[in-house]
């Protein structure tokens, strides 16, 4: 059997050495570091045919006798020896995969003749039994089981395809294990990632994000240099409009949008109070859409009274239509819509939205919300259904005086590529309106925070790269 070992750095490029060997029919068989990197033992694809071949054939005559072992040399199981030698830490799965041929050898021995043999004679005249179908037992001199499970092609037909896409998963989730501890391997040997890995944990970003990061980083880079390098990454990626007009002085028609009690009647009025400020109380617009809740609507009445600056109510699409035509002439138009979950089927309403003519969608965030629930509202919105063009989707932070960890935010905005408008934190109109300053809001979230019972430690930082088990961890 043809087996080759590879050495090198990581286990990326081990694998490419063993593709470039054996072609896309590779079967790793082992995984395991070593002090110069790690090292992959790989072996062809036609192992397992060779393997089916042999289970389809009729199986041989019994053997003879074996002789007696010679004396100071006793025999060794094949298989323990190559477990020993291989050193695998994946040794369930090699009893798996050698369970499971040993069924279809048994299979396909049971497919043969339906009548057994009939019983022989003895030289001494008594009737010797029929020799039963031999299976060969675990420890028999099978070939060692692959680390990668059988391709499609490889399967035999009578078996279902279920078989096969079980199979392919498993593979993909061994990949996936792999490739994670190479990398947590190849972490512990530069302990400035670790580092900087449990500090954006801290700070509340997703392991996928603070991955991505941490793999481009360059290697050669001092402690001080790789926070700056960190920074100015984070800050890099991180869409605003601090080099353009703000968004009051732009101008245009925006509709609000997001779940109940974000904050997107008081971030209109701020947003009015700037623009009125410098253009006059009558170059905005004020138009709310949130008729389900009973006197929802006299909020933005009330703040519109204190500007000067009259609220109109629509209550349907074709008031709304009437109202736009009504402010064309207006600098800022701003439509409060009301707060509605992802989930919720209204939704499809307020997603409509583009359908009208120059109309914006502004999403407004709770900056202190968790990062599952942000994400799960920006990719509500962002796949929207909707009859005219797609839009590209903005967002306002809100409440970042509330916000424990802006990181959060940061990532799910980063991951999205969403463009960041502003930031609100407090309720003062309209004083409590910022920026949005990609630096200044990636330093603040990157500060030291006060100790957190949800802070990892350092040698916890396993347990966010190991996969997920099948099954609950909790036992009573």
């Amino acid at each position: 059997m043809n087996i080759q070992r590879f050495h090198a750095s990581t286990s990326r490029e081990a694998l490419a050495k063993a593709r470039m060997a054996f072609g896309d029919g590779t079967l790793i068989l082992s995984n395991r570091p070593t002090a110069q990197g790690v090292e992959v033992l790989a072996t062809a694809e036609s192992l397992l045919s060779a393997l089916d071949a042999t289970a389809a054939s009729p199986p041989p005559p019994p053997p003879a006798a074996p002789a007696p072992p010679r004396p100071g040399r006793p025999e060794r199981n094949p298989v323990a020896q190559d477990t020993e030698q291989l050193a695998m830490s994946t040794l369930s799965f090699q009893d798996y995969v050698r369970e499971r041929m040993l069924r279809r050898r048994h299979e396909a021995a049971l497919q043969g003749p339906a009548q057994a043999p009939p019983a022989t004679p003895t030289p001494s005249g008594q009737r010797r039994e029929p020799a039963p179908t031999p299976i060969p037992a675990a420890s028999g001199p099978m070939p060692a089981p692959a680390f990668e499970p059988m391709p499609a092609s490889a399967v035999a037909h009578p078996h279902p395809p279920g078989v096969a896409q079980q199979l392919h998963a498993m593979q993909a989730l061994i990949e996936e294990r792999l490739d994670t501890l190479a990398w947590l391997g190849q972490a512990r040997q530069h302990p400035i990632q670790s580092q900087l890995m449990l500090k954006l944990i801290r700070a509340a970003y997703s392991p996928t994000l603070a991955r991505a990061l941490l793999e481009r980083m360059p290697p050669d880079l001092s402690a001080a240099a790789s926070v700056r390098w960190l920074l100015q990454a984070l800050a890099h990626n991180l869409r605003t409009d601090l080099a353009a007009p703000p968004l009051y002085e732009q101008g245009g028609i925006y509709a609000l949008l997001g779940a109940t009690g974000v904050g997107k009647t008081t971030t209109i009025a701020k947003l009015a109070a700037l623009c009125a400020r410098s253009h006059g109380a009558d170059s905005v617009g004020l138009i709310t859409m949130d008729g389900y809740r009973p006197g929802a609507h006299e909020q933005l009445r009330s703040h519109g009274r204190m500007l000067g600056i009259v609220a109109h109510l629509a209550h349907d699409r074709a008031a709304l239509h009437d109202l736009l035509g009504l402010f064309c002439g207006k600098k800022l138009v701003l439509i409060d819509t009301p707060g509605l979950p992802p989930r919720d089927p209204r939704k499809r309403e307020l997603t409509d939205l583009r359908d009208l003519p120059q109309v914006n969608r502004l999403l407004v965030l709770n900056a202190g919300c968790h990062g599952d629930t942000l994400d799960e509202m920006l990719g509500a919105y962002e796949s929207g259904a909707g009859a005219g063009p797609p839009q590209a989707l903005q967002a306002i932070l809100s409440k970042l005086d509330e916000a424990a960890k802006p990181g959060p935010a940061i990532d799910a905005l980063i991951r999205h590529r969403v463009l960041l408008r502003g930031l609100t934190q407090g309720q003062r109109v309209p004083e409590d309106w910022q920026r949005a300053d990609a630096q200044q809001l990636v330093s603040a979230s990157m500060r030291a925070p006060a100790p957190s019972a949800f802070d990892p430690k350092a040698s916890e930082l396993n347990f966010f790269f190991a996969p997920t088990p099948a099954h609950g961890v909790w036992h009573h």
